[in-house]
């Protein structure tokens, strides 16, 4: 899988270690930043390109660091074709993609330890979306809202 990750300073160790765990997953991650870390940068000028490639399907999925996680979620749903989500524990790491088709996970840097979220990203990468029939047509109501 094709993955896209992104980082502000508040993300950017978390981030660099996802690259390798990802990588020794099999991955082919493409980072959209930060490459260093600097500490007055800010996380859209990271998670906005991440989130367009997502939306264009440049990449499968996306992974986003921020210092809670939560600046990272809500520039990333900005983005027309972005279901991101906040994700901090493991049910929510696949139901979000099993049933509301979620294609960017963000987590918190300063919230989430390293192994807590190897445990979220591989469970956020195996899992399908279902597309029942009520899936579908909710997923339907968020594609009008985004025209």
């Amino acid at each position: 899988m094709k993955v896209g990750i992104a980082a502000d300073h508040g993300g950017f160790e978390l981030k660099e270690m996802m690259r390798g765990y990802l990588k020794s997953l099999g991955h082919e991650v493409v980072d959209f930043g930060a490459k260093e870390l600097v500490q007055l940068d800010d996380f859209p000028d990271y998670v906005i390109p991440l989130a367009k490639a997502v939306a264009a399907k440049e990449v499968d999925r996306g992974i986003a660091v921020c210092g809670s996680g939560v600046g990272a979620c809500i520039v990333a749903n900005k983005v027309a074709g972005v279901r991101a989500a906040l994700i901090t524990e493991h049910f929510s790491a696949h139901q979000g993609v099993e049933d509301d088709d979620m294609n960017l996970m963000t987590i918190g840097g300063r919230v989430v330890g390293f192994n807590v979220a190897q445990e979220l990203i591989s469970t956020f990468l195996k899992a399908q979306f279902i597309g029942a029939e009520r899936h579908l047509r909710r997923m339907e109501k968020v594609h009008q809202l985004e025209k």
